[in-house]
């Protein structure tokens, strides 16, 4: 896990908008950069091409190979690769190499920009990337097709006229404007003609966008495979997880194989940190629902059994449901009585913080069935307690790390996962023994994100069944794929990437994500049985069949809501999640 940050400007350094560049804005984003990494691994190349000016810097967390690799990658033909990102297939990469020296190895070899394209579609894993070509004087930047690492982008205007490519944003701020890029393509800079021009507000027409398939051909990786558009001719009804039918059986296997290669990937080979020898490598953000705790029983299948695996569970303390604890819902009062309520402090003398959230209960009964399937390993539930006040003075930071996206949905999400990914809290040998202070040295963290997408997970499919049948069911899960490249992933990437640390999401490996949409509708879920059975039927059935009874049968469940960190002040219960937090 990596940070990039990049920038053009003019040689000619008269205009006011460069010394705020020089130096105020690019020394903050180094900083910024310089958190995602190692201070020992990180570096600044300047570059002149005729009249412009470019400034490659980067920083490494070395989670791959036995070393430290310094960033930039360099050579001595002057080729530069900057690499936030992890390969997990299509390039060998042994146990003590590092992936980006390696991408860098092959990419010098490219001598066109189908070149590029092609050794980008043969690899898989989350990426963000920059490489400047130096024989073609080209510089090529771009995401994973799915967006599952962050990296913003600020185009010249008149009054801040330079190009910047960032890994994390540091809020609002006058210098720039950014924007996520875009996943669609592969981006190219035509240097040779942005320096005959000697401006950098002339950039556009330089610009290139590279479709990731070649002559129209897509390539392993280039993008997601497109749904299964099969209409199902009344499938026979699954009427209990206990019996997987006859129809089910093969893609039950299929699934329990994909996910168990996917989460092997993930956590194999994660160099161990000096003298910090049975400590947890990996952690699970984990609520005790279905996603989390497949995920977590599998990694027991491949984490070094010495180790243990941390089970990060947060929980905050939230006025608003407190208020309607101690005092009713007040919701339905009449307008002037209502606002008098509100601006009454809440009598804390009276009432007892519990931070017993419905992620925190569900989470408790899993970490149970996880010891008792998997008796030799150490499952470190970690509660991660969150005051009010504590959950208030991070949200300034929060709020920064995740710009531009700045909804109240945004902000209910990031803050949650701040404080999951921070690790600070306690543990519990027993359940009822008192808890120890504990901080997770884990720095991989695994995500469930994307199983909702891919397998029906959403009331909204089972609405859409209601309204034109499985056709309608179809064409919702197309657009869920579509829309996973614009969803939030970019915006976790810098919130977990503050604490030096890496999430990985074993669902979105292409390889599970192709493997699910090849799949006809009717065997990933069933929208004629009943909640808590048809959603994500094919998972529940291969997680039933793994032996997790208690976490095959849980309904979906939000992370805002299941940790209470939506909506936490008395009056905020009527704000909707697409406002924008400063409206």
């Amino acid at each position: 896990m990596c940070g990039i940050l990049f920038s053009i400007c003019g040689t000619n350094q008269d205009h006011p908008g460069y010394g705020c560049l020089q130096n105020e804005l690019f020394p903050k984003l180094q900083e910024a950069t310089a958190a995602r990494g190692s201070p020992d691994a990180q570096d600044t190349v300047h570059l002149e091409v005729q009249q412009m000016r470019l400034s490659f810097c980067a920083s490494e967390l070395r989670l791959r190979g036995d070393s430290f690799i310094k960033q930039p990658h360099t050579d001595e033909e002057g080729n530069i690769l900057c690499w936030n990102g992890e390969i997990f297939e299509g390039l060998e990469v042994g146990a003590d190499e590092n992936d980006g020296a390696k991408l860098f190895e092959r990419l010098r070899g490219s001598s066109s920009q189908q070149d590029v394209v092609r050794t980008f579609a043969h690899i898989e894993g989350p990426y963000a990337f920059l490489y400047y070509h130096r024989l073609t004087r080209r510089l090529y930047f771009g995401r994973d097709p799915l967006g599952r690492r962050s990296l913003l982008i600020h185009h010249p205007d008149e009054t801040r006229p330079y190009f910047l490519l960032s890994s994390i944003s540091i809020g609002s701020h006058p210098g720039y404007s950014f924007e996520e890029l875009s996943t669609e393509h592969i981006h190219s800079i035509d240097l040779e003609m942005l320096s005959a021009s000697g401006n950098v507000l002339d950039l556009e027409p330089c610009i290139s966008e590279i479709s990731r398939t070649v002559k129209g051909v897509p390539l392993p990786f280039s993008q997601p495979h497109p749904v299964d558009r099969t209409l199902p001719d009344d499938p026979p009804k699954t009427e209990s997880l206990d019996r997987i039918l006859p129809h089910l059986a093969s893609a039950v296997d299929d699934l329990i194989a994909q996910l168990d290669r996917s989460v092997m990937l993930r956590v194999r080979n994660i160099p161990r940190r000096k003298h910090a020898t049975g400590e947890a490598r990996v952690a699970v953000f984990f609520s005790g629902g279905i996603d989390s705790t497949m995920l977590a029983f599998l990694a027991d299948r491949h984490v070094d059994p010495d180790e243990p695996i941390d089970l990060l569970n947060v929980a905050f303390e939230n006025p608003r449901k407190i208020a309607v604890k101690v005092e009713g819902n007040i919701g339905g009062l009449p307008k002037r009585e209502k606002k008098q309520k509100l601006r009454e402090p809440l009598d804390y003398s009276t009432v007892k913080v519990s931070y017993d959230v419905p992620d925190r209960l569900t989470g408790l009964q899993e970490v149970e069935e996880l010891r008792r399937l998997c008796p030799k390993r150490k499952w470190n539930f970690l509660e991660v307690n969150i005051p009010f006040e504590e959950s208030q003075s991070a949200r300034s930071t929060v709020e920064a790390l995740m710009w531009p996206s700045r909804t109240v949905m945004d902000l209910s999400l990031a803050i949650a996962l701040y404080f999951a990914a921070r690790g600070v809290g306690q543990i519990r040998e027993h359940p009822g023994a008192e808890p120890k202070p504990y901080t997770s040295p884990a720095r991989v963290l695994l995500n469930g994100l994307g199983s909702d997408e891919l397998l029906g997970g959403y009331g909204r499919h089972r609405t859409a069944f209601k309204a034109a049948g499985w056709q309608a069911v179809i064409d919702e899960l197309q657009l869920e794929i579509d829309r996973i490249p614009t969803r939030n992933l970019g915006r976790d990437d810098r919130v977990i990437s503050s604490w030096g640390k890496e999430t990985r999401h074993p669902f979105l490996s292409l390889s599970v994500v192709n493997f699910l949409a090849r799949l006809p509708v009717h065997l990933k879920m069933d929208p004629r049985l009943e909640s808590g059975l048809g959603e994500k039927l094919l998972l529940r059935l291969a997680a039933r069949k793994l032996g997790l009874v208690e976490a095959s049968a849980r309904k979906k469940r939000a992370m805002q809501f299941g940790s209470h960190s939506a909506r936490m002040a008395p009056g905020e219960g009527d704000r909707k999640g697409d406002l924008l937090i400063d409206s």
